[in-house]
């Protein structure tokens, strides 16, 4: 697998990758919206996988990030916020390249403000019960689409891809 330049181009990388659609690149469906301060970001992939609990989320997010990007899976609830403007602002704090939520978030404002790369579903305001519940570092779907720790993500206003660690 060839490493992309620092500044790519979704598009780009599905020309450059269509023969691995489905087996070492997938599209992620276009039904993110951008929340954070960073429009575009890149990174290895971490993940929490979680339902309207995010206590794994912000402890990942209180380490150090590394440019990873943290895909949660927290089953495509619209109940509960994942996150919020505290725990964005430990994301870029720590070096997080960016947040990619199966899910809600909240504090729109808190998170525009932020240099951390944030998707998600949509807003809602109310925050999520802390039950130290969830898995991490496990493979997770993205709206139909498997992810695993050490993949790549690619975030941009064209949308959302990941190219699959072979390693």
């Amino acid at each position: 697998m060839s490493t992309p330049p620092a500044a790519f181009s979704t598009c780009d990388l599905c020309d450059a990758h269509k023969g691995g659609l489905g087996t070492t690149f997938f599209v992620v469906p276009p039904v993110f919206r951008d929340f954070g301060g960073v429009p575009v970001f890149a990174g290895a992939v971490a993940t929490i996988k979680c339902f309207e609990d995010n206590s794994l989320v912000k402890a990942a997010l209180d380490e150090r990030g590394l440019g990873r990007v943290l895909v949660v899976d927290g089953g495509a609830s619209l109940r509960r916020a994942l996150v919020g403007g505290n725990i964005a602002a430990a994301a870029a704090k720590n070096g997080w390249s960016g947040v990619v939520v199966d899910g809600a978030v909240r504090d729109v404002a808190e998170l525009a403000a932020t240099a951390v790369g944030i998707r998600a579903l949509a807003l809602v305001p109310i925050p999520t019960e802390k039950r130290q519940q969830g898995e991490r570092d496990v493979a997770v779907q993205l709206q139909g689409v498997w992810i695993r720790p050490g993949d790549r993500l690619y975030a941009d206003a064209d949308g959302i891809v990941v190219v699959r660690d072979e390693g």
